[in-house]
């Protein structure tokens, strides 16, 4: 499995409605062992979550099924990061 950085970024309009649905599918991917991390930023403008996955493919896939993204309340963007080798 690979680790990807999953970005959120609030759009223009923002449903505050859905949040509760967001923590729930992170919670969802927790119980399935493959979200690493999430946490919101601290200016409020969206979050991260770092996801174990077997392909960039795969790791897209789940993000758009984030009701954030299903919803279009934010943009999502995913990263493949490398945690291994040097700095």
């Amino acid at each position: 499995m690979n680790w990807y950085l999953v970005m959120t970024r609030r759009l223009p309009g923002f449903d505050p409605q859905w949040i509760d649905a967001h923590y729930a599918f992170l919670e969802a991917l927790r119980d399935e062992r493959r979200l690493v991390l999430a946490r919101p930023f601290a200016d409020g403008s969206g979050g991260a979550y770092l996801l174990r996955a077997a392909s960039f493919y795969d790791a897209q896939a789940v993000a758009v099924t984030d009701p954030l993204s299903r919803h279009k309340c934010s943009a999502i963007r995913v990263h493949e990061w490398r945690v291994s080798g040097s700095a």
